[in-house]
């Protein structure tokens, strides 16, 4: 990392002094990953064209969507490369927690790219089997929560709520179980979110944001006692991370906006819903995650109530499951579900937000 060599120079030239602090390097790797995804994003959008990567559109889903088959799937593997890149150049890797933020990008990433890969060879839109997919999602929310649980941090499996200044409860071993139930739940809420064009990637803009902000105040001994939240020693290096997101989907969202050139697919979806609840489990905001992803977790409860309804009283809820669905059905265009739901995931922002001095 090239800010290793830049420190011991700041003796000789104090300007260089600048690179120390969060607040630049956040910036500045929101515009890396930026400038990464306008670069790479028509190379790697031509090349899935040539390898014929195209989206299989699901023939129970809404009509209107059959026109968008054939469009280019995979494209968070743009994001995903450019989140690396930026990271490997603006972060302190002096903590384990950017390591384990990394390979909790790359684990789920790989289950994505997998699940993308099978859907493009078998010309469906089934991937991986259901159970083959969740068991690996599994596997890797249990090796996250593991290491965050064994890693030393003394106040790992206390539990916070939003208006209560102390933990309510300390979980014990019994928190492992919550992490990952938290870890799959959350990538799987993006990946039912990731639906309609430019979606999941403008309120992933939010989500991350007000991550990255959360992130630098926890990191902060002096911020974190006046706000009456945990001080998390280091946490303020994942704000980088979280920025260097946000820079990711606003250049994806320039080519994935209505009508998209690109899909973000399984392997943008569930590895930046999985990074979402690592970074929400390591400050401890693992309740305020759901308000701040409020989007997203209504989006799975629809479909986790559409399926209760149906088996139990063989009657739907919704006119289609994810929620997005049913407005489309219900007449809204595209555009306009999605700017809806955008300016919900700004509220959703808002209101967790402001819970730091309703404490």
């Amino acid at each position: 990392m090239f800010l290793e060599f830049l420190y011991p120079l700041v003796r000789i030239f104090t300007p260089l002094n600048v690179f120390q602090y969060i607040t630049f390097r956040s910036a500045y790797a929101a515009l890396t990953t930026l400038l990464l995804c306008f670069l790479l994003g028509p190379r790697i959008i031509e090349h899935l064209r040539k390898l014929k990567v195209g989206q299989a559109i699901r023939n129970d889903g809404p009509q209107t969507h059959l026109v968008k088959g054939g469009t280019p799937t995979m494209g968070g593997v743009m994001i995903l490369l450019s989140i690396i890149i930026s990271v490997l150049l603006w972060q302190d890797f002096g903590s384990f927690k950017v390591w384990l933020c990394l390979g909790a990008l790359a684990a789920f990433g790989i289950i994505g790219y997998v699940d993308d890969y099978l859907k493009i060879m078998k010309k469906n839109a089934d991937g991986l089997r259901g159970w083959i997919k969740f068991g690996a999602q599994i596997a890797v929310g249990l090796a996250i929560a593991l290491i965050l649980y064994y890693s030393g941090e003394t106040e790992i499996s206390y539990l916070y709520i939003p208006f209560f200044k102390n933990p309510v409860i300390d979980l014990g071993p019994f928190w492992i179980p919550f992490a990952v139930l938290l870890l799959v739940g959350e990538s799987n809420a993006v990946n039912l979110t990731d639906g309609l064009d430019g979606m999941a990637a403008g309120l992933l803009i939010w989500v991350f944001t007000t991550l990255g902000i959360l992130c630098y105040l926890t990191g902060r001994a002096d911020f974190s006692a006046y706000l009456g939240i945990p001080y998390i020693e280091g946490a303020g290096e994942l704000a980088i991370f979280c920025f260097a997101a946000v820079g990711a989907c606003v250049g994806f969202l320039w080519f994935n906006s209505h009508p998209a050139e690109v899909f973000m697919g399984d392997v943008g979806s569930l590895s930046l819903g999985g990074i979402i609840a690592v970074v929400s489990l390591i400050i401890k905001k693992e309740i305020l995650i759901l308000i701040i992803g409020g989007v997203f977790v209504l989006e799975a409860a629809s479909v986790i109530l559409q399926v209760l309804s149906f088996k139990l009283f063989k009657r739907r809820i919704f006119k289609m499951s994810p929620l997005h669905h049913h407005f489309e059905l219900s007449g809204w265009v595209e555009t306009k579900v999605v700017i809806r739901f955008w300016i919900l995931g700004g509220l959703f922002a808002l209101i967790a937000l402001s819970t730091l001095k309703i404490q």
